[in-house]
């Protein structure tokens, strides 16, 4: 991927959580969001480095994971708002996006769950012959949940071509990492026997450079890797905090860091001119994405049941 191409995808997910953030205090999405804001480079650095045939799983947080692999912001922003054009109809809304067709299968609101979905695909994927890596993100907060440690005892065991991502940003909501997580995250994971790296999740380049390395490896038989990439997330949580006022975490803190911002890092590399198009781009594609999910209708009441279950042929 190019230079311009990955501030592109950092810029498009810093400008959709704006402008979902925007919608959430307008009363147009309804319940609120976990904003990916400050985070991007993980997303579009790792996403950057798979191909068509690979697969994802996300997060509660998951907005920028499901941009960077290639989900239409008009679609995304649609399920946000609860519309029939929506990604899933409507029915999934912030914390459920999934678009198999994309190879994402599925954000999961439950904390280090989808790191065993991922692992099983990836594990399925590989018995039928083919090449396919996953990659599964979560954040520091799931390294104490018990779905996420079995995966990676099976993922190690069975070589699995599975990337397990660690998006520390150094809180589980309001919880300091250090004040959860015993020993090292890293260490967590070599102890399945799993090489682990610390990643700087602030640069797109360096997230990208280290998950193609990962992605060859998986891909060569050799098993999954664990990376912890150090980030820092910008806005709330979730955005009840705007309100809420919760106080955990200081002014200076929170400047510090901002000060290494992924869209101003990965933007630096580019001529002012092409990033200004760039950024002008991006406005017109979320323009776009504002007015179609805008005038898109609501489901009908009388359809909740629908897609709720798999209908059998």
């Amino acid at each position: 991927m190019s230079t311009a191409d990955l501030y592109r995808t950092v810029r498009l997910i810093r400008r959709f959580e704006e402008r979902a953030i925007e919608f959430v205090r307008s009363g147009e999405i309804v319940g609120g969001i976990h904003p990916y804001v400050g985070q991007e480079a993980i997303a579009a650095g790792v996403c950057a480095a798979l191909t068509p045939d690979d697969v994802i799983t996300s997060t509660h947080r998951g907005h920028g994971h499901v941009l960077a692999r290639g989900v239409d912001p008009r679609q995304l922003l649609a399920e946000l708002m609860g519309r029939e054009s929506g990604l899933n109809k409507g029915r999934g809304g912030s914390m459920h996006a999934a678009d198999f067709s994309l190879g994402i299968l599925g954000a999961n609101a439950i904390v280090g769950a989808a790191a065993s979905i991922a692992t099983g695909a990836a594990w399925a994927h590989r018995r039928q012959g083919r090449d396919t890596v996953a990659v599964t993100f979560f954040g520091d907060g799931a390294m104490n949940e018990g779905m996420l440690l079995e995966a990676l005892n099976l993922a190690a065991l069975w070589r699995v071509p599975v990337i397990f991502v660690c998006e520390n940003n150094g809180y589980a909501t309001t919880m300091p990492v250090e004040s959860a997580v015993a020993g090292s995250i890293t260490g967590r994971a070599e102890a399945f026997g799993i090489p682990a790296y610390i990643v700087d999740g602030q640069d797109p380049e360096t997230v990208l450079e280290a998950t193609t390395a990962a992605v060859e490896r998986a891909r060569a038989g050799e098993g999954p890797t664990f990376m912890e990439c150090m980030t820092y997330r910008f806005d709330a949580h979730h955005t009840f905090e705007h309100r809420a006022r919760l106080d955990y975490r200081s002014a200076d803190q929170v400047a510090f860091g901002r000060s290494r911002d992924p869209v101003v890092i990965q933007g630096a590399r580019l001529p002012d001119d092409e990033r200004a198009a760039v950024d002008a781009e991006i406005e017109a594609v979320l323009d776009a994405a504002a007015g179609f999910a805008l005038g898109s209708a609501h489901p009908d009441p009388a359809e909740a049941l629908k897609y709720l279950y798999a209908v059998m042929p």
